[in-house]
């Protein structure tokens, strides 16, 4: 079992996809016509760059301005850091009046629509780092064989455990749950009258995990399999522990989400990733916690990961110190920097083994990268999940079949 102890402070940043984006505007993109700049189609010149980005708050705003004031007194090249209030809403307006940012932070479920309207300017296959990061992050934004963009870093979904409750159950380390059924037996042996034994989201981005430790998913290469069996089971084994009162979704116990439950002694276990232990630290310091890797379900090992790439403007007149910006933010240095500011894993593998030893208790997370699978990033995938999270709050009554036929045909209507 990872042990961990509130004396790490880390941010959060989970990516949810629970919004409708309305993507306007149109750049040029280059398409059809000659690129303006050097040979590999980037554009340059001596304008000064702008960086849009959400932030989760002070520690972030401030570790980026950190970075780009270095990259800017290394390159000679200003930068001005606009932080939104919504980011969805402002990148949109940037883009409709013809003045998008040159870099932005852009989630996954965002770029198809910017991709095809031409707002977005494919440079991942640029990046000198391009082999270093993460092979399921480089898929995350890829779109019909394109590269679009650089993971800036990424999170994914652990079991967190409060180690107290643990020992008061009589468990030990040997009893981490490795399968379905030893997370069920320890679910049932932690579970009181005063707390569930295991509490998530009622929504995708948690119940997920087990459709993918089914072997199930919703997209596979670019083919809706929301209503393949495996997903079926899947929803059908939670279904069965939510009506036997060892599962839990958070807010049928009084909680806004497993950080919360955990937190507040509502939940011995939670599905959450590492932006818990932000909130952790900041408000619940005095619970013990322990970190470990989802057990494997029929299809083996399984979760989800969440991620942000840095965008870039297709109208963009500086596309060349942009790429090296990029490059810059991207490096082991600044990752490992931004993760000890506010908490993100680093998206490359060069600096897995240095955050590993900056964070041994929270390893099971940055193991998850191997077998993570990503939330659909087709334009229109973030509505079918919305909807979905809506049928799931109903999962503990209603019928996985149907709710799953209903996803499927949803899919089916975004995926070629």
């Amino acid at each position: 079992m990872t042990r961990h102890t509130t004396r790490a402070l880390l941010g959060t940043g989970a990516v949810l996809l629970t919004s409708t984006l309305v993507l306007t505007g149109c750049g040029s993109g280059f398409s059809g016509d000659e690129p303006a700049g050097d040979s590999d189609g980037l554009s340059s010149s001596d304008d000064a760059l702008t960086v849009l980005i959400g932030s989760s708050g002070d520690a972030e705003t401030e570790a980026v301005q950190s970075a780009l004031d270095a990259w800017s007194e290394e390159s000679g090249t200003d930068v001005d850091l606009q932080v939104a209030s919504d980011l969805a809403q402002e990148l949109s307006q940037g883009f409709a009046a013809g003045e998008p940012a040159d870099l932005f932070y852009l989630a996954p479920e965002q770029m198809a629509g910017y991709a095809s309207n031409g707002s977005l300017q494919a440079y991942g296959d640029e990046l000198a780092n391009k082999d270093d990061f993460y092979p399921s992050l480089v898929e995350n934004f890829t779109l019909d064989g394109t590269f679009y963009c650089a993971p800036k870093d990424f999170s994914t979904l652990a079991l967190v455990i409060n180690t107290q409750m643990w020992a008061d159950a009589g468990l030990t380390d040997a009893d981490l749950p490795k399968t379905w059924d030893d997370l069920a037996s320890v679910a049932q042996k932690l579970t009181t009258p005063e707390h569930v034994g295991l509490a998530f989201g009622a929504e995708y981005q948690r119940v997920g995990t087990f459709m993918a430790q089914a072997g199930g998913g919703l997209v596979d290469d670019g083919t809706a399999i929301a209503d393949d069996q495996a997903n079926v089971d899947a929803l059908d084994y939670v279904k069965t522990h939510l009506a036997d009162g060892t599962f839990a979704f958070a807010k049928d116990i009084g909680a806004g989400w497993g950080g919360e439950a955990l937190g507040k002694g509502l939940a011995a276990m939670v599905i959450e990733g590492n932006w818990i232990t932000g909130a952790m630290a900041n408000d619940f310091s005095s619970i013990g916690y322990t970190v470990a890797e989802l057990p494997e379900g029929p299809g083996g090992q399984g979760t989800l990961q969440f991620t942000n790439c840095w965008g870039m403007a297709a109208d963009s007149p500086n596309q060349q110190a942009a790429l090296d910006l990029v490059e810059y933010l991207t490096s082991a240095d600044s990752q490992l920097a931004f993760s000890k500011a506010f908490g993100p894993m680093p998206s490359i593998t060069s600096a897995a083994d240095q955050w590993t030893t900056d964070n041994p208790d929270l390893a099971p997370f940055l193991a998850g990268a191997d077998y993570a699978q990503f939330p659909p990033n087709q334009d229109g995938a973030a509505d079918v999940i919305s909807d979905f999270n809506a049928q799931l709050e109903s999962l503990k009554t209603g019928d996985p079949e149907q709710i799953l036929g209903t996803v499927q045909s949803n899919l089916e209507a975004i995926v070629e």
